[in-house]
């Protein structure tokens, strides 16, 4: 069943690929599907593929589940002209969300700019987030500085500085049973793009629950209940395409190459196969050697078009359990709104315009 985009605004990428339902909030079909809120906080050059990357994978994740999703986006991200027009075009104003209820609610990340992420322009709003999610969702879902944020305002977690970039294709070992994990084996593999890490010891004493572990990358999957929401976290990237982390290391070596970095990105770790990684070794040597912009140009484009999406399958069983989740949860609230208390004159169910 296709996803439901509220109020029409459908992205244009997503519009273009895809035959979608539109639907208003009073609806009878919003009323009865799993209400998403999507605050999509990814730098203007990352803004849209976040989009087509989380819909897709809700797509085919909530199956014959109806999923209606509504946009938001923090204030206080820089935002150039065209990531604004975006904005303004197809996302709700933030101050819509306050007085809204939603089954579930997912908050991405953002470029850091800061090393306390207290000192970012979106914190306070960010934090406002988190308070208003514990009590107006069945469960929130937050990727990587998201979840590092969550923890630092609701149990004074810091993260750590990596000596390098947490950056490739980890694969991690389930370390409990859990309902989130339901259909997955033993193993699983996932993408991270991070500088910073919580660690297992400071969540386990906040009361989290380490649900999947990297001998590499440390944590990955986490979760705590926070008054009536299951706050569930990511260090790293399930929503990822293919092609996400190519992007992101072709962009640093941009960077690299233009002096906005002193060294050379690290190749993504578990990424590319033995041939592209020769090519990129080779293009490595000569652009530190011949160290300007225009070498960009001659970046291998060819190893891109050779990825495969290998945490693919682990993301949607672990996005459908989460669905399935909300979709009980809304089930229980129905359920026990739905008929009138015993001792009134009828028993016969009543209207429920709440579900």
């Amino acid at each position: 069943m296709p996803l439901i985009i509220e109020g029409g605004r459908v992205p244009t990428r997503w519009a273009e690929t895809r035959d979608l339902s539109t639907a208003s909030a009073g609806s009878l079909a919003v009323r009865h599907c799993i209400s998403l809120a999507l605050i999509n906080n990814m730098p203007d050059a990352a803004l849209e593929d976040t989009e087509l990357q989380f819909f897709e994978l809700l797509d085919i994740a909530s199956g014959d589940m109806p999923v209606v999703i509504k946009l938001y986006s923090l204030t206080g991200v820089p935002r150039a002209d065209r990531g604004q027009r975006h904005l303004n075009s197809f996302y709700w104003d933030f101050n819509d969300l306050w007085n809204a209820r939603f089954d579930g609610v997912i908050v991405t990340g953002t470029e850091p700019h800061q090393p306390d992420l207290r000192d970012e322009p979106y914190w306070g709003l960010m934090a406002k987030v988190f308070d208003w999610a514990e009590q107006n969702t069945s469960s929130t879902v937050l990727s990587c500085l998201a979840a590092h944020a969550s923890v630092l305002h609701c149990d004074g977690i810091s993260r750590h500085r990596l000596p390098d970039k947490q950056f490739g294709v980890f694969e991690s070992a389930k370390t409990c049973d859990h309902p989130l994990l339901n259909g997955i084996p033993g193993s699983l593999r996932f993408p991270h793009s991070r500088w910073n890490e919580v660690r297992e010891n400071e969540l386990t004493a906040a009361g989290y629950l380490v649900l999947t572990k990297s001998v590499t990358a440390g944590v990955d999957l986490f979760a705590k209940k926070k008054k009536k929401s299951l706050f569930v976290h990511f260090q790293g990237h399930p929503e990822y395409s293919a092609q996400t982390l190519a992007k992101e290391y072709r962009r640093d070596i941009k960077r690299f190459l233009r002096g906005e970095r002193e060294t050379y990105p690290s190749m993504p770790h578990g990424y590319f196969g033995a041939s592209s990684a020769r090519l990129l070794e080779s293009y490595r040597e000569n652009a530190v050697r011949d160290r300007r912009e225009e070498m960009i140009e001659s970046f291998p484009e060819s190893v891109v078009s050779e990825l495969q999406n290998g945490w693919k399958a682990s993301s949607i069983c672990v996005y459908r359990n989460w669905l399935t989740y909300l979709a009980s949860q809304k089930a229980e609230s129905t359920a026990f709104t739905t008929f009138t208390p015993v001792g009134r004159e009828t028993t016969r169910p009543v209207n429920n315009d709440l579900a």
